[in-house]
């Protein structure tokens, strides 16, 4: 009966500590979600109409004249949902898939995972956040590049926001709809996030001093590492964002076709230069939404942690 305490305890403690990650993730994926959305808006906007604009300042300064400051926050509400979903899942799922990877390689803790070990882990997470970012996400895009997609067909397109974008998925395409570009989202996210936990734990090991616990090393370095993680991830997977993203925007004005078709296409007709259309607004966006959110994460994490079940 002794021997079942301790056995108990320790899984209300796990039970816990993967509650913390979820709700440490929400409070990252909140944060990362409006310091980047601005960036993000005019990233979709180059991604799917790249013939509209011929540099991200161009595309910015259209923006602003024709759909003023809220043009560049368009989205913000779906956009804060798929990164809150995504954010909130894959932390969770990370520190999961780092202790089950323990045990599988028997390893004492998470903290001693190799690089290798603590990506093959986050990618592992990445197939799960998967599953909740892409409605959300899909969404988001939508209602992003509304103003590309149908000009004044539809009088204003202020008034389409994303309840109504969703609704109208629904009824054209059923629940299912919701789901358009998932295989393309996968074939993101998960190489994604291999990268930006692996190029994360990376940094926090080389920057720790000797002696000094990685979880440990302060605000200041984790900010740095959160986002040289997320410059790494977007400048790396970008060119598969492309075609998630004009999957998920152009099948609002007719059917597209899948990842292959599409990546096809698109290097037919507008060739290697499209893949990188809207790069510059992602990278600018990737350091600083990808620093506060890791920041964000560690801080509540460690606080929540603190306060529970030991």
């Amino acid at each position: 009966m002794a021997s079942a305490q301790p056995e108990q305890r320790r899984k209300i403690v796990g039970f816990y500590h993967a509650f913390a990650d979820l709700m440490a993730g929400a409070v990252g994926g909140v944060v990362c979600a409006y310091v980047g959305q601005p960036f993000d808006t005019i990233k979709v906007k180059m991604q799917t109409y790249p013939h509209l604009y011929k540099n991200s300042l161009f595309c910015l300064k259209q923006t602003l004249n024709k759909e003023g400051i809220p043009g560049i926050y368009r989205g913000s509400l779906p956009a804060c949902a798929a990164v809150v979903g995504e954010t909130s899942v894959v932390f969770m799922c990370y520190g999961l898939c780092q202790k089950a990877i323990c045990s599988l390689f028997r390893v004492d803790k998470p903290e001693n995972l190799t690089t290798f070990q603590n990506s093959c882990a986050g990618g592992t997470a990445a197939f799960f956040s998967s599953i909740v970012l892409c409605p959300t996400e899909l969404v988001k895009c939508r209602v992003q590049a509304m103003q590309e997609a149908y000009g004044n067909e539809l009088g204003s397109v202020k008034k389409v926001g994303p309840w109504q974008v969703t609704k109208n998925l629904i009824k054209a395409d059923g629940i299912g709809g919701l789901f358009q570009g998932l295989t393309s989202t996968w074939l993101r996210e998960m190489p994604g996030f291999f990268i930006l936990f692996g190029v994360y734990e990376f940094c926090r090991q080389r920057i720790a001093p000797a002696g000094v616990a990685k979880e440990d090393i302060g605000p200041v370095p984790t900010l740095i590492c959160g986002g040289i993680a997320g410059t790494a991830l977007w400048t790396l997977i970008y060119p598969i964002d492309v075609i998630k993203s004009r999957i998920q925007v152009q099948s609002m004005v007719g059917a597209m076709p899948g990842f292959g078709a599409t990546f096809i296409k698109v290097l037919k007709t507008e060739g290697l230069p499209a893949f990188t259309s809207g790069l510059i607004p992602c990278v600018l966006r990737a350091f600083p939404a990808n620093a506060a959110m890791f920041i964000t994460f560690e801080w509540t994490k460690n606080h929540l942690r603190a306060i529970g079940p030991q």
